[in-house]
């Protein structure tokens, strides 16, 4: 399967580690398998990385109980938006622990 590394990856990203990541793999390509008929052509990565997707929120739904942070005004008023890029100043690994600590939905958008 050629998109087996980008399946992992987008996995792996949204589960937040490796053994997780593997079983939802494992579970989409069966599935993307089973119900391989109802691939109509057009681009088969993203038509994989769509079963991975739902494969991966709903093992998350199944797994791990959702959890919410609230955030109040007073929060709120102590960000402040200096102007300044936020990616340019920033290591690599303290971006990676900022990404794990996002809930998955966002955390979807920032690495696709």
């Amino acid at each position: 399967m050629p998109h087996l590394d980008a399946a992992y990856n987008l996995a792996r990203w949204l589960a937040g580690n490796h053994h997780d990541a593997e079983d939802i793999v494992q579970e989409a390509c069966v599935r993307a398998m089973r119900f391989g008929s109802g691939f109509r052509g057009g681009n088969s990565r993203s038509w994989l990385l769509a079963i991975v997707r739902n494969m991966t929120y709903t093992w998350l739904k199944k797994n791990r109980p959702q959890t919410m942070v609230p955030i109040n005004d007073e929060d709120l008023a102590e960000i402040e938006d200096t102007g300044a890029p936020a990616f340019d100043s920033a290591d690599a690994g303290f971006l990676r622990a900022a990404l794990g600590e996002l809930p998955a939905e966002f955390r979807e958008a920032i690495v696709l």
